[in-house]
């Protein structure tokens, strides 16, 4: 049984990779029996999921906790006051939180039919619904594996994220019961685990890795962007830029790289792709310098995106400016499918960057702009002198695919 808050595709970069794993435990050959709390139509042939047993959980309504969240919403947007922070300091979490929450819980009482060997939880952002429904449930926490995608409370982020969240306390208390009651912990990288091991001791003796899957993917290149020129050397950085992504020494980087080869400036381009409110300022002003600086400052369909990283000449990885980032990144599994040089911006300490090697020659700092020009002038020579190089990475293929995935899951004891 796999209980998880979206199948909606398009919502997060969370959500690509829960279905993806969905998608690869049933490639697997495993029988499942997925129930979503999606809130919203979905087309699952779109999915690859119509085949598969989705029940949609329904919101409950007509509760006191359903009662409270809509009157608050209502208030809020009458005064404009924002009551939530308030409410979560004494409570831990929203009233829509917790109806939520239950609603989830009496959607997976009503399927206890099923008699599943394993009940996998799967959320996404600093949601974790699906979990705090499974502690409801004691009947299911011998086969419950708690798939734990980012650190949590906000509070337990490496630096430089410094986000405390309202109720933290309580947050914290809920991770810890989870830590407790779950048979396993699954995290999508090794530091990741050994991260929240050391906040969690449980997460030590229950950890395992079911790294972000590689999705079948059969990319025909067919509706491109016109932004995108295909006789380029493009580099593309798609995703968010949060405020701890900083994009401006890459940016300087490729700069450095078109002033000391004037004829660059005619045969490249960087793309960045996705929210970048942060910057903005920043990068509307190198655009005005760049004329191949292509920003797209909006969310882009995950299907442009997907086919723009198979398309370009280098896809780049930017992480925060840390000592370490233990997350593996969501596009990590798209980057390695699309068999395509990956410039890494990251920590020396770096799942990414572990899983790619110490001797990965395209690695940097996120803040060395002579590094990353040095790197953007090799691959641009290398592209000059063949067009089609690629990254060839069949172990990190297999790691992330179904065969690696069907052993994990084997392995566990039901």
């Amino acid at each position: 049984m796999v209980i998880v808050e979206s199948l909606d595709i398009n919502d997060s970069s969370g959500t690509k990779g829960r279905i993806s794993l969905i998608n690869n435990l049933d490639k697997c050959g495993f029988q499942l029996l997925v129930c979503h709390y999606t809130q919203k139509h979905v087309d699952l042939n779109s999915i690859n999921l119509a085949h598969i047993n989705c029940i949609p959980i329904p919101e409950k309504k007509w509760t006191l906790l359903y009662f409270l969240s809509r009157t608050e919403r209502i208030f809020t947007r009458i005064t404009k006051l924002n009551l939530n922070p308030y409410l979560e300091n004494w409570f831990g979490f929203s009233f829509t939180f917790f109806n939520d929450s239950n609603s989830i819980a009496t959607a997976v009482k009503k399927q206890f039919d099923f008699s599943p060997d394993f009940v996998i939880t799967l959320s996404k952002g600093a949601s974790f619904r699906p979990h705090h429904a499974l502690l409801k449930l004691p009947e299911l926490h011998d086969k419950w594996i708690a798939y734990i995608h980012d650190p949590f409370p906000y509070h337990f982020y490496p630096r430089p994220y410094n986000w405390i969240q309202p109720g933290y306390a309580q947050k914290e208390f809920f991770f810890n019961n989870v830590s407790k009651k779950a048979k396993y912990s699954a995290f999508p990288s090794l530091l990741l685990k050994d991260w929240m091991g050391s906040y969690f001791i449980n997460f030590d003796k229950t950890g395992i890795v079911i790294p972000h899957q590689i999705k079948n993917m059969n990319v025909v290149s067919t509706n491109l962007p016109s932004y995108f020129k295909s006789d380029k050397f493009t580099l593309l950085h798609a995703g968010n830029l949060m405020r701890q992504r900083n994009p401006v020494a890459l940016i300087e980087a490729y700069k450095n790289f078109i002033n000391s080869n004037p004829e660059a400036a005619a045969e490249s381009q960087l793309l960045i792709l996705g929210k970048s409110s942060y910057f903005e300022k920043e990068l509307k002003s190198y655009q005005k310098e760049l004329e191949n600086l292509i920003v797209i400052n909006k969310n882009i369909a995950f299907d442009e995106v997907l086919q723009l990283q198979f398309a370009v000449s280098v896809n780049i990885i930017l992480e925060s400016i840390s000592e370490i980032s233990p997350f593996l990144p969501g596009k990590f599994p798209h980057c390695i499918a699309a068999n395509k040089p990956i410039l890494l911006l990251s920590p020396y300490y770096s799942e990414t960057k572990r899983l790619l090697g110490d001797n990965y020659e395209f690695w940097s700092e996120a803040s060395d702009v002579k590094k990353i020009t040095k790197h953007i002038q090799i691959m641009f020579q290398n592209w000059k002198n063949n067009s089609n190089i690629k990254l060839n990475r069949p172990d990190l293929e297999y790691y992330l695919d179904i065969d690696n995935l069907k052993i994990i899951i084997q392995n566990l004891s039901a």
